[in-house]
């Protein structure tokens, strides 16, 4: 199946449904070699993967995840009118690979949404295009990453944030990961993680590193299910709402997309020089996250703001980016951000690691 699909898209064909999921499936299933797995992503990359594709490539790897579940009880929020049929289960993730070389804003943004009262099942990875992931600076936060399904389970319901480290519950992917580096060029495996969330997330902010994958990916994110979403592209690049510039925005809600841009003065606060947020090691973003969570003011901080305010609006707990903005300078002023952080580290390193096979156990 996979040479197939790879002879249909070096011949710019879209790949239909079936034709894709099998391709991933024998990818998944370690039945196709590096050499075969780097000249799909290339060829698909090329071409340019369409809604039908990534959808399928999702599904395929989402039947092969370990599930977490999470009960479905009400979320404890703030506003007394507002009562959701399901709990709301956000994540904030980004695709990576950006080459902009921020800090780990999405990973920032989760402890602030968290603060402000929503439940969070962040999802993750160590860095593989870009310079430091989700899951490297959690790790140098103090978080463990080796922790079972059942207790990263725990620290959602109890605690209201929780870790979902992507090899522990992706094992299949294991089989790309060195195709993927060798490659060392952004595929379709970069979309695949913010739209195969184990504990099933109800809504998102998700980032993509080119504008024309907001309305692809909100497409997909219809397909799978999600409830609300805003996909964006900040700067042309940046898988992140900017604070330097205009936005490109994808809002998802009722099964409709809309496309439009954003500016930083949206939301109250001035535009800032891209330097003004540039990362660095693992180690480095860590300290930045923690001042961020401190109180310190700054771009860094408004970029954590903005992205935030968009949390809320998808989590249907404010009406707009403003009050939404209001609503995460809050939750970092009041301490509750930095709360859930501290929570989670204890959280975590109060339990024993994960063993090999347990996590896909009943």
């Amino acid at each position: 199946m996979i040479k197939q699909a790879i002879r249909k898209v070096v011949r710019g064909e879209d790949l239909q449904d079936r034709e894709m999921e099998g391709a991933m499936e024998e990818i998944l299933d370690n039945r196709a070699t590096s050499a075969q797995i780097g000249a799909f992503i290339a060829a698909l990359r090329i071409k340019g993967e369409t809604v039908i594709e990534i959808t399928a490539a999702a599904r395929a790897l989402r039947s092969r995840a370990a599930k977490v579940q999470v009960n479905n009880s009400q979320v404890n929020l703030d506003r007394d009118e507002i009562n959701l049929e399901k709990e709301t289960i956000l994540d904030t993730c980004g695709t990576g690979g950006d080459g902009t070389n921020t800090f780990n804003i999405s990973t920032a943004t989760a402890f602030v949404a968290a603060g402000g009262g929503v439940r969070v099942a962040k999802h993750g990875n160590r860095a593989v295009s870009s310079r430091c992931g989700s899951a490297d600076v959690l790790s140098n936060l103090g978080v463990r990453l080796d922790i079972n399904r059942s207790h990263a389970e725990r620290c959602i319901r109890e605690i209201g944030i929780g870790f979902l480290y992507a090899p522990l519950f992706h094992s299949a992917m294991k089989h790309a990961a060195a195709p993927r580096q060798e490659v060392g060029i952004r595929s379709i495996f970069n979309l695949l993680g913010p739209l195969t969330n184990p504990a099933g997330a109800t809504t998102q902010v998700l980032g993509v590193y080119r504008p024309e994958l907001t309305e692809i990916m909100a497409g997909v994110l219809d397909r799978l299910g999600c409830r609300e979403a805003f996909v964006v592209c900040g700067d042309e690049t940046l898988d992140e709402i900017s604070i330097c510039g205009p936005t490109r925005v994808s809002h998802l809600k009722g099964a409709r997309v809309r496309t439009f841009h954003m500016e930083p003065e949206e939301f109250g606060l001035e535009r800032a020089d891209p330097r003004a947020i540039r990362g660095g090691t693992a180690r480095e973003n860590a300290r930045i996250i923690r001042e961020i969570l401190a109180g310190e003011k700054g771009p860094r901080r408004d970029v954590v703001v903005m992205n935030a305010a968009a949390a809320f609006v998808a989590a249907g707990v404010e009406p707009d980016f403003r009050a939404g903005a209001g609503r995460a300078v809050d939750a970092i002023d009041s301490g509750r951000a930095r709360e859930k952080l501290e929570d989670l580290i204890r959280c975590t390193q109060d339990y024993r690691p994960f063993v090999r096979g347990e996590i896909l156990a009943a």
